[in-house]
């Protein structure tokens, strides 16, 4: 009777192993590339043209670090994050195109690079505008995001890029 039982149990189960798979059992997603990051890029520059600040650190990992012009050193997001204010003034504006980027063969590391251009006002009113150069680290998170680890920049004459 044993033997009955476990026949009728594992018949079925041997059946709908043997049968073809028109799906795979996991969709696997698809592998990040250059054109990931730059998409990326697109939706952090948007994220800071309409959030300021926020917007902009919403693209950096915890343990991310920056690396200012002329300046030291910054690590940690909320270290960083003291010193993007300006981004939440409405007469500062950060643009920047990315002109190359890449992904690492293990799919988890990034990186882009390219221009940028800051435009603000004087005290008094005048227009300022800043052109330079600029390259991000970018890493896979463990959610499967993309964040920023290393960012830096610096600045040159306009057209000199």
């Amino acid at each position: 009777m044993k033997l009955f039982l476990l026949v009728v149990v594992l018949t079925p189960l041997v059946v709908i192993g043997a049968l073809p798979r028109t799906q795979p059992f996991a969709a696997a997603s698809a592998p990040a590339s250059a054109g990931t990051l730059r998409q990326l890029e697109g939706e952090f520059m948007k994220a800071t043209a309409d959030h300021g600040s926020v917007g902009y650190m919403s693209y950096y990992a915890d343990e991310s670090v920056e690396l200012p012009n002329g300046a030291p050193m910054i690590q940690g997001k909320v270290n960083i994050a003291k010193t993007m204010g300006f981004l939440d003034d409405k007469n500062n504006q950060l643009t920047w195109t990315p002109t190359g980027a890449d992904i690492s063969a293990s799919g988890d590391l990034g990186y882009t690079f390219g221009t940028y251009e800051f435009r603000s006002k004087e005290k008094d009113g005048n227009p300022v505008v800043v052109h330079g150069k600029y390259t991000s680290i970018w890493k896979k998170q463990k959610d499967g995001s993309w964040k920023v680890v290393l960012d830096m920049g610096n600045s040159s004459p306009e057209g000199a890029h």
